[in-house]
């Protein structure tokens, strides 16, 4: 009685599982097989998840999953680099310091001190090779600035 009870309420009516046929690569053995889709493995590894995380999403073992969709899981993560790249020179394009200094770093290989240990040595210095030098005096300087 409480059934009918609870199905004459107003509103939205709970939602019923439905049957849906998904298209995919059979993986494991016995009882253990999944249908695991390849986009979706492409996508997951899109948004930067693990082997690790994928395999666990769909429940089969890792090293099943780099043998069956070692292409998607490339592609996947090469997109990933793509898009960070994009959107890292955009954020460059607005003058934003760090993004403009990583990508000097890293891109053009600049340093924030030099490398070349020939520009790190200091100045040789020779006792034999030291020039006394003239220093003015006040009144010299002063003739100098009335010129």
């Amino acid at each position: 009685m409480d059934n009918d009870k609870d199905n004459n309420k107003p509103g939205p009516k709970p939602k019923e599982l439905k049957e849906k046929t998904i298209m995919g690569l059979e993986i494991g053995r016995g009882d253990s097989k999944e249908i695991v889709p390849p986009y979706e493995v492409y996508k997951l590894a899109a948004i930067g998840c693990t082997d690790r995380e994928i395999a666990a999403f769909f429940g089969v073992k890792e090293d099943t999953l780099r043998r069956n969709f070692a292409d998607n899981l490339t592609k996947g993560r090469e997109y990933v680099k793509t898009r960070l790249r994009m959107n890292m020179f955009k954020a460059a394009d607005n003058l934003q310091p760090a993004i403009l200094i990583f990508l000097a770093k890293n891109i053009l290989g600049m340093a924030d001190s030099p490398l070349d240990a020939e520009v790190n040595k200091p100045l040789p210095w020779n006792e034999s090779e030291t020039v006394e030098m003239d220093i003015p005096d006040e009144d010299t300087v002063e003739e100098l600035g009335d010129e």
